[in-house]
């Protein structure tokens, strides 16, 4: 074995003895963002609902978008996002879980969508997409599924508002988040931070009272919650402060 190789074993050794790496001191200072999730949310009262999670301190609303071919669930399209549009002031994040969404990035930026996630398995050619969502006059995001490795954004990353990691497998709420995902957040912020992008890394899936202090230590500032939001026996109000307040201190 080389002295090269030999280091980077060593190093390689080091690092898993020292555990999930960490970010950096300067990635604190990123403000907490809560972003609940109508895939939990009661639809009878969706107007309602979304209303009451404006008043409660959400910081945007989180739409995901899902066509039984990507992911193995149906849920929403532009109507809906629309009607969302029209009961609430705050940002509207569509995160679409669907193949070919070039074919619908239009029709989602025109129902009202102020920031729009793609997944990186789900296009041929996601810089072309990118620069459509930018056109558009929208934000963009980019997301991951949990076995998709970090290295498939190296490109994309400077060209984004967001990266999205799913810490879940995508297609159904109410999930036990991937315990493998909270190092892969680590290495997203060392990654971000040494390259100096200032990019959001929002997180989805499993996030919770158990876990959402847990990705935000690794990284993470920007938080979907659905059930622990629009299920929560105490309701949405006392939900969403009791998950500020948790992520607030995995942030100190």
């Amino acid at each position: 074995m080389s002295t090269s190789s030999e280091t980077r074993s060593v190093q390689k050794l080091q690092a898993d003895a020292r555990g999930p790496m960490q970010p950096s001191v300067a990635w604190r200072q990123r403000p907490i963002r809560l972003a609940p999730s109508i895939l939990s949310a009661d639809f009878a009262r969706l107007g309602e609902q979304v209303a009451e999670a404006e008043a409660a301190g959400a910081d945007l609303i989180h739409v995901d978008v899902m066509d039984g071919h990507f992911v193995p669930n149906i849920t929403v399209g532009p109507m809906v996002v629309r009607a969302v549009r029209k009961a609430t002031r705050l940002p509207v994040h569509v995160h679409l879980m669907i193949e070919r969404p070039e074919d619908f990035i239009e029709r989602f930026a025109a129902a009202g969508a102020d920031l729009l996630t793609v997944h990186v398995e789900a296009t041929w050619h996601l810089h072309r997409l990118v620069e459509t969502v930018r056109r558009l006059g929208k934000g963009v995001g980019v997301s991951l599924n949990p076995a998709t490795p970090l290295c498939h954004i190296e490109e994309i990353a400077p060209e984004v508002d967001t990266v999205l990691v799913m810490t879940v497998d995508p297609g159904f709420g109410g999930q036990a988040l991937v315990e493998s995902t909270l190092d892969k957040i680590a290495r997203l912020r060392a990654m971000l931070d040494q390259r100096g992008l200032d990019c959001d890394i929002e997180v989805d899936g499993g996030i919770n009272p158990d876990t959402i202090g847990r990705v935000v230590a690794a990284g993470a500032n920007v938080l979907v919650a659905g059930a622990a939001v629009f299920e929560a026996p105490e309701g949405i109000a006392k939900a969403l402060a009791r998950l500020r307040h948790l992520a607030t201190e995995g942030n100190q």
